[in-house]
């Protein structure tokens, strides 16, 4: 019989596929993140080893953590991006990784546009406004906003769920599409009518609104700095869905404290949970926490991904998303 750790427990999509195969699961009682030395004494504590764990975006996954449990062959990440796992240290010991990606693509999508609307068109702040009772009566200049139909959206990272956002974008919304990527996709520029630009640069002075949608590296981290925020029009938005490192958190709330850019959406933080100093204080940004896949839909996927992943390991076979 094998046997897993959960590090927190996940949707009964994926634990019941799990149980169907006979897997034995040991899951965290605790309902939030475990510091790596939580983690490590768990994995250490019961006499017998596992065969594989099922971690979460917020675990820390090191050699450290590696070493605690020798015998598990297999770490199912609960999440699309997997900078949270020493990947180098995990092909040493000869360890499968495997993610969860396509499950949340619609999801994601969806709360970048929600995001988008909600900054241009000032849907947080007018809502403030009207719950502290300043609200009185309609005027002709009160919360203007803007219109999303033929500005211009720029697209930096175009995989799954960049793609969806340009499609529902252009298609649906009249936006004119630019988009940067390590390489040209025929692919997304078919299916969004998207222009490729061959650098951050390019998009960040020609875009109207910036949608990240970009895995976290060494290459991406801080990608929007200080110098390109000043790149980009004063009257532009930014959007982030991806990772919080990928945005040069204080230097955002310098930009938008000194009218830089005009406004900015995020979903994802530099040091999650906590927010860059000022931050929260700004009324032209709308901030939302880590819930961008928070659908039923979505995070029961990506449980029922992560469950098929170990069980495909277990069985001898090649997980359907191993990552190394």
């Amino acid at each position: 019989m094998k046997s897993i750790y959960i590090t927190r427990k996940i949707p009964e999509a994926g634990l019941s596929l799990l149980r169907e195969k006979g897997i034995e699961m040991d899951i965290s009682p605790r309902d939030r993140p475990l510091s790596k030395r939580e983690l490590i004494k768990a994995l250490r504590k019961k006499h017998y080893d596992y065969d594989g764990v099922l971690c979460l975006l917020t675990d820390i996954i090191d050699g450290d953590v590696f070493d605690a449990v020798p015998s598990a062959k297999i770490f199912a990440n609960y999440a699309v991006g997997t900078n949270n796992i020493n990947l180098e240290e995990a092909k040493k010991r000869g360890i499968t990784i495997t993610n969860t990606p396509g499950a949340l693509t619609e999801a994601v999508a969806e709360h970048t546009l929600a995001l988008m609307f909600a900054v241009v068109k000032r849907v947080v702040e007018g809502d403030t406004f009207l719950r502290k009772g300043k609200y009185r009566g309609w005027g002709p200049e009160l919360f203007l906003g803007g219109e999303l139909q033929g500005s211009t959206l720029g697209i930096l990272g175009a995989g799954r769920i960049g793609g969806r956002v340009a499609e529902v974008a252009s298609k649906g919304l009249g936006m004119k599409v630019l988009y940067y990527d390590i390489k040209k996709s025929p692919e997304f520029e078919q299916s969004t009518g998207a222009t490729f630009r061959a650098a951050p640069e390019e998009v960040l002075t020609e875009a109207d609104i910036v949608s990240i949608h970009v895995p976290l590296l060494p290459t991406t981290t801080h990608l929007i700095n200080a110098e390109r925020l000043k790149l980009m029009k004063k009257s532009a938005y930014l959007i982030n869905t991806s990772r919080g490192p990928v945005v040069d958190e204080d230097a955002l709330v310098a930009a938008l404290k000194t009218g830089i850019i005009r406004g900015a959406a995020l979903d994802v933080f530099e040091h999650e949970p906590k927010l860059a100093k000022g931050l929260a204080k700004l009324s032209n940004v709308v901030l939302t926490p880590h819930t961008a896949s928070a659908t039923k839909s979505a995070r029961d996927g990506m449980a029922r991904l992560a469950a098929e992943n170990l069980i495909a390991f277990f069985e001898g076979k090649t997980p359907p998303n191993k990552v190394n």
